[in-house]
């Protein structure tokens, strides 16, 4: 039987404990033959260095009225071209937004003078993606 204090919460308590099949007890031995050092550890590669940046896309030339982004998301499909007559609710392209396709329709009949936006890049909400005159 071995006696062991323990606190608890500020409280202290004697025990007695006794040792049933423990581990074996460690006898320490002395080696006369030195440690060997470890490897040394591999130096890192550099990353990568980072893509260029995409241009922006052109600001708004007034060649019609700007068609907004409603909100964040990434262009999945332009259905569009500088020229394409449209028809009121027609898509023009279509984003993927919180995990969703979301479509981005003409509010009226009018030409696409300009797109400002192409496949893969991140939308902003309220940015331009078409000019419609």
């Amino acid at each position: 039987m071995k006696k062991f204090k323990i606190t608890v919460n500020d409280n202290t308590y004697e025990v007695d404990v006794e040792e049933v099949g423990g581990a074996p007890e460690v006898k320490s031995i002395q080696i006369d033959a030195p440690i060997p050092k470890a490897a040394p550890a591999p130096k890192p590669e550099p990353a990568p260095k980072p893509a260029p940046a995409k241009a922006a896309a052109p600001a708004p030339t007034g060649g019609g009225e700007d068609v907004l982004a409603p909100l964040p998301g990434t262009v999945i499909s332009i259905n569009v071209a500088v020229g394409d007559q449209v028809k009121k609710d027609q898509v023009l392209l279509i984003f993927e937004a919180m995990k969703m396709e979301n479509e981005i329709v003409a509010h009226r009949d009018g030409t696409i003078t300009a797109v400002y936006a192409a496949k893969g890049d991140v939308l902003d909400a309220g940015k331009p993606v078409v000019a419609l005159a």
